[in-house]
Protein backbone atom coordinates (compact mmCIF):
# COMPACT_ATOMS: atom_id res chain seq x y z
CA UNK A 1 0.00 0.00 0.00
CA UNK A 2 1.05 3.46 -0.75
CA UNK A 3 0.30 6.76 0.71
CA UNK A 4 -0.33 10.73 -0.90
CA UNK A 5 0.72 13.76 0.77
CA UNK A 6 -2.85 14.72 0.64
CA UNK A 7 -4.09 11.34 2.55
CA UNK A 8 -5.02 8.96 0.95
CA UNK A 9 -4.15 5.45 0.26
CA UNK A 10 -3.78 3.38 -3.09
CA UNK A 11 -3.58 -0.36 -3.33
CA UNK A 12 -2.82 -2.12 -6.52
CA UNK A 13 -4.97 -4.82 -7.06
CA UNK A 14 -3.52 -6.23 -10.76
CA UNK A 15 -3.55 -3.40 -13.21
CA UNK A 16 -5.87 -1.38 -11.21
CA UNK A 17 -5.12 1.39 -8.10
CA UNK A 18 -7.92 1.39 -5.40
CA UNK A 19 -7.92 4.76 -3.86
CA UNK A 20 -9.39 5.90 -0.52
CA UNK A 21 -8.63 7.94 2.17
CA UNK A 22 -6.34 7.34 5.48
CA UNK A 23 -7.59 6.37 9.27
CA UNK A 24 -5.75 9.76 9.96
CA UNK A 25 -8.03 11.77 7.36
CA UNK A 26 -11.16 10.53 8.53
CA UNK A 27 -10.70 11.33 11.65
CA UNK A 28 -9.26 14.59 10.98
CA UNK A 29 -12.39 15.12 8.75
CA UNK A 30 -15.17 13.86 11.40
CA UNK A 31 -18.52 12.30 10.60
CA UNK A 32 -18.61 12.32 7.32
CA UNK A 33 -21.98 13.33 5.78
CA UNK A 34 -21.55 13.28 2.01
CA UNK A 35 -19.50 11.79 -1.18
CA UNK A 36 -19.87 12.71 -4.23
CA UNK A 37 -17.81 9.93 -6.74
CA UNK A 38 -16.40 10.49 -10.16
CA UNK A 39 -17.98 9.12 -13.53
CA UNK A 40 -16.79 5.77 -14.10
CA UNK A 41 -14.52 5.73 -17.58
CA UNK A 42 -13.46 9.51 -17.01
CA UNK A 43 -9.74 10.25 -18.22
CA UNK A 44 -8.25 12.10 -15.08
CA UNK A 45 -4.67 13.67 -14.88
CA UNK A 46 -2.52 13.15 -11.77
CA UNK A 47 -4.12 16.47 -9.35
CA UNK A 48 -7.79 16.51 -11.10
CA UNK A 49 -10.19 17.33 -8.45
CA UNK A 50 -12.60 13.66 -8.94
CA UNK A 51 -14.57 13.09 -5.84
CA UNK A 52 -16.02 15.79 -2.84
CA UNK A 53 -16.53 14.31 0.95
CA UNK A 54 -17.68 16.63 3.45
CA UNK A 55 -18.26 16.14 7.10
CA UNK A 56 -19.71 17.85 10.12
CA UNK A 57 -16.32 20.00 10.20
CA UNK A 58 -15.37 20.70 6.52
CA UNK A 59 -15.15 19.61 2.82
CA UNK A 60 -12.63 18.20 1.00
CA UNK A 61 -11.65 17.20 -2.34
CA UNK A 62 -9.99 13.99 -3.27
CA UNK A 63 -7.45 13.98 -5.78
CA UNK A 64 -6.59 11.40 -8.75
CA UNK A 65 -2.98 10.41 -7.05
CA UNK A 66 -1.89 9.73 -10.99
CA UNK A 67 -2.90 10.33 -14.52
CA UNK A 68 -5.49 7.74 -15.69
CA UNK A 69 -8.82 6.26 -16.33
CA UNK A 70 -11.54 6.28 -13.20
CA UNK A 71 -12.67 2.35 -13.81
CA UNK A 72 -14.97 1.58 -10.77
CA UNK A 73 -16.74 3.91 -8.29
CA UNK A 74 -17.88 2.55 -4.73
CA UNK A 75 -21.64 3.75 -4.88
CA UNK A 76 -22.02 2.59 -0.84
CA UNK A 77 -20.24 5.39 -0.17
CA UNK A 78 -23.17 7.73 -1.62
CA UNK A 79 -25.52 5.48 0.05
CA UNK A 80 -23.30 5.30 3.38
CA UNK A 81 -21.29 8.17 3.47
CA UNK A 82 -20.55 6.97 7.42
CA UNK A 83 -18.80 3.88 5.89
CA UNK A 84 -15.67 6.19 5.67
CA UNK A 85 -15.42 6.86 9.37
CA UNK A 86 -16.33 3.08 10.02
CA UNK A 87 -13.67 0.96 7.41
CA UNK A 88 -11.71 3.83 5.98
CA UNK A 89 -8.98 1.70 5.08
CA UNK A 90 -11.07 -1.33 3.57
CA UNK A 91 -14.94 -0.95 3.06
CA UNK A 92 -14.41 2.87 1.81
CA UNK A 93 -12.47 2.89 -0.84
CA UNK A 94 -13.68 5.16 -3.50
CA UNK A 95 -12.89 4.38 -6.65
CA UNK A 96 -10.55 2.18 -8.60
CA UNK A 97 -8.03 3.67 -11.53
CA UNK A 98 -5.90 2.03 -14.46
CA UNK A 99 -3.15 4.11 -13.86
CA UNK A 100 -1.48 5.42 -16.86
CA UNK A 101 1.87 3.92 -15.85
CA UNK A 102 1.70 1.85 -12.72
CA UNK A 103 5.69 2.81 -12.29
CA UNK A 104 4.27 5.99 -11.05
CA UNK A 105 3.34 4.30 -7.64
CA UNK A 106 6.86 4.32 -6.38
CA UNK A 107 6.45 8.17 -6.13
CA UNK A 108 4.41 7.21 -3.36
CA UNK A 109 5.45 7.14 0.87
CA UNK A 110 5.34 3.76 2.08
CA UNK A 111 3.50 2.92 5.25
CA UNK A 112 6.45 3.91 7.28
CA UNK A 113 7.08 6.91 5.53
CA UNK A 114 3.42 7.81 5.68
CA UNK A 115 3.48 7.19 9.69
CA UNK A 116 6.59 9.60 9.83
CA UNK A 117 4.68 12.32 7.93
CA UNK A 118 1.48 12.49 10.01
CA UNK A 119 3.83 12.44 13.07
Amino acid sequence: MKFTEEHEWLRREGDLVVVGITEHAARQLGDVVFVELPEPDTTVARGDEVSVIESVKAASDILAPMDGEIVEVNAALVENPALVNEDPMGDAWFFKMRPASMADLDDFMDEDDYREFIS
